[in-house]
């Protein structure tokens, strides 16, 4: 049984579905601090101007030690903006089409206001597209023990996993010898390797938010990932 845990994040670029594909449990580690000017509530889109931010307006100055679950929105008016600016974009893409209603419903419609629920449902309707099945749980659903590593096995121990699945960026604190000792095997994801595809605003830049994929090649979009068969 292999698990992946993860701090959430607002519409991933695809490497971040790729290892949710990768895992039979993806938990959502939000009780971990919010960090300013990261991945947490905001991501990267192309425009014909240039790459730019979508981000998320939230409550963060005074709250520097607040767990990422404990964050809301600071203006309600930010899905009507993103879906705008989305719509500005990508309206030529060749599957925009194709999945504007669902992804405007998703954005018109949104009355939540904590960061937490807002990137899980997205993170949950783009799997869905994407027809990924692994199953998706947060980390409060688990007892939480001190240490950054022993944290990580413990919540392995708990769920039953035989192997974590960690992004390359963790190997600077991941201690293997605790993974060891708890009979937990670990392993790294790698995200090298990826095909270009079709993108609009060139010049190709992969790390943007995972919507320039499915907007551009659609049904397609496995083909241009590490984790999906051919």
């Amino acid at each position: 049984m292999r698990i992946a845990i993860l701090q959430s994040s607002y519409i991933p670029w695809k490497g971040y579905f790729d290892l949710i594909n990768s895992v039979d449990e993806f938990v959502l580690f939000d009780d971990v601090q919010f960090t300013r000017r990261d991945w947490r509530n905001r991501n990267r889109i192309k425009t014909p101007a240039g790459p730019a931010w979508l981000t998320i307006p939230v409550h963060s100055k005074g709250n520097y030690f607040a767990p990422i679950n404990q964050i809301v929105v600071s203006d309600e008016s930010w899905a009507v903006r993103h879906w705008r600016t989305l719509t500005g974009s990508y309206a030529r893409a060749p599957y925009f089409r194709t999945y504007a209603d669902r992804f405007e419903r998703l954005y018109l419609e949104c009355r939540e206001t904590r960061l937490s629920a807002i990137n899980y449902a997205w993170i949950a309707a783009i799997c869905e597209i994407l027809e990924i099945r692994t199953r998706l749980t947060w980390s409060m659903e688990y007892e939480l023990v001190d240490g950054k590593t022993e944290r990580l096995v413990d919540i392995c121990r708990q769920a039953g996993a035989t192997t974590y699945l960690s992004g390359p960026a963790a190997r600077s604190y991941i201690q293997p010898e605790i993974f060891q000792a708890a009979g937990v095997e670990l392993a790294y994801f790698s995200y090298e390797g990826y095909p270009e595809y079709a993108q609009l605003f060139p010049p190709f830049d992969h790390f943007v938010s995972i919507l320039d994929l499915i907007f551009n090649e659609g049904p397609r979009a496995g083909r241009f990932m590490l984790s999906f068969k051919p």
